[in-house]
């Protein structure tokens, strides 16, 4: 087949959340011999040059680099309107003319889109058939941050998420098929109640590359990863380190916190000067804080779809203790393959217990490996996403082509 790709951020080197799962999907494809152009946005000359190594691994890319000072003025100015404000900030007037120019030169079997804020530049698009990965459903974060934020912060994150939600429900009925990471998610997508086919494919783990690398680790170290510039991460870091790790260290004074991610903001940067508490920021490697740590804590408030942390500490054989919330998103049993907490009581409770226990961590590093490499595995994934297509492709009723307006 030839299958148009479209996804919101430049889906190359695959190293954070948003561009694993499409960088994933992308290269699937071409394996199976389809003939893959992708169209996505890149921020930076620096994100745009890395990003040409996804030329081995695709057939053709049309990249779309924008400012961000640009699409912050794109998403303000659509806060008066009701389209959601995400839609402006991944808008890029060049990527559309690319989306249009190609659309019009050559005959696609199959558009794919990942991620609904740029499902914008094929709705219109009919005679093809159109797959839309949700992957999140964006609208349920945004109205979740809205219970986090100060006012007048909550109420523009309510009012973005209700435009999304309204956007979500119109952007299904314009595609043949939706799919998302989750079980959960796809039940949110169902509940919609828009009469389109729907399904879902879970993120997987690179394995190979997140494996248990031996050795000795640290029973006091606890360790936290994940992009510092992230909300949700901020806000879970906050309440671990004011609720929860002074509890654990009341009981075990020499336990310590490593939160391991680029970009913290000067309020996670103060962090470190907690006591036990390091902050590194960006670091080349996040596999040698993790093997060191007793376990890695993810006691995300605010979480959709799938945390790839968790997965790849799961595969290294470090043991997770986690939020409800977060567990959602993996294809695991609590105390069989990761431990679920919902109060810092729980997690100091829980995290006390791999301390303490050489053997109970053990039988969790072990039974979490094996987890990730039955239910998580990307080829797992991709061949549930090969069947998806496929009944897409089959049921698919084609009518005259139109384009993408300008919008």
């Amino acid at each position: 087949m030839n299958i148009l790709y479209v996804c919101h951020r430049f889906p190359f080197p695959p190293k954070r959340g948003g561009k694993i799962r499409p960088f994933n999907m992308i290269r699937h494809f071409t394996e199976r011999g389809h003939r893959v152009t992708v169209c996505s946005l890149a921020r930076s000359a620096a994100e745009a040059a890395e990003g040409l190594g996804l030329g081995k691994h695709c057939a053709h890319h049309e990249m779309g680099l924008v400012d961000n000072k640009v699409q912050t003025l794109r998403m303000v100015a659509r806060l008066p309107l009701t389209v959601p404000s995400s839609m402006g900030y991944f808008y890029s007037p060049d990527l559309a003319r690319s989306v249009r120019a190609l659309l019009a030169r050559e005959k696609f079997d199959l558009i794919f889109v990942h991620c609904s804020s740029v499902a914008q530049y094929v709705e219109h698009v009919t005679g093809i058939p159109k797959i839309l990965d949700f992957g999140d459903m964006d609208s349920q974060k945004w109205l979740e941050y809205a219970n986090y934020k100060p006012w007048p912060l909550s109420w523009g994150y309510w009012l973005e998420g209700s435009k999304m939600l309204r956007a979500e429900k119109r952007l299904a009925g314009r595609f043949d098929l939706c799919t998302a990471t989750t079980r959960a998610e796809w039940e949110t997508l169902k509940s919609y109640g828009v009469d389109v086919d729907t399904d879902w494919f879970p993120n997987g783990v690179d394995s190979e590359f997140f494996k248990p690398a031996g050795g000795d680790y640290d029973a006091d170290t606890i360790s936290f990863v994940g992009r510092m510039d992230y909300f949700p991460n901020q806000e879970c870091m906050f309440d671990f380190c004011r609720n929860t790790l002074p509890q654990i260290q009341r009981v075990r004074p020499s336990a310590k916190l490593v939160i391991v991610g680029a970009d913290p903001s000067p309020a996670v940067r103060k962090l470190g000067e907690l006591p036990g508490v390091t902050v590194t920021g960006s670091v080349p490697d996040v596999r040698p804080y993790l093997q060191n740590s007793v376990a890695m804590v993810a006691p995300l408030n605010i979480a959709r779809g799938t945390q790839n942390k968790i997965l790849e500490a799961m595969s290294m054989g470090v043991p997770v203790v986690t939020s409800r919330t977060a567990a959602g998103g993996v294809d695991a049993e609590d105390e069989a393959h990761f431990l679920v907490a919902t109060t810092p009581q729980e997690y100091a409770n829980r995290l006390l217990r791999l301390m303490d226990d050489a053997d109970e961590r053990q039988r969790l590093a072990l039974a979490g490996r094996a987890r990730m490499l039955s239910n998580h595995s990307w080829a797992g994934s991709m061949t549930r996403l090969d069947t998806i297509v496929e009944r897409c492709v089959r049921n698919f009723r084609p009518q005259n082509a139109v384009l993408a307006p300008n919008t």
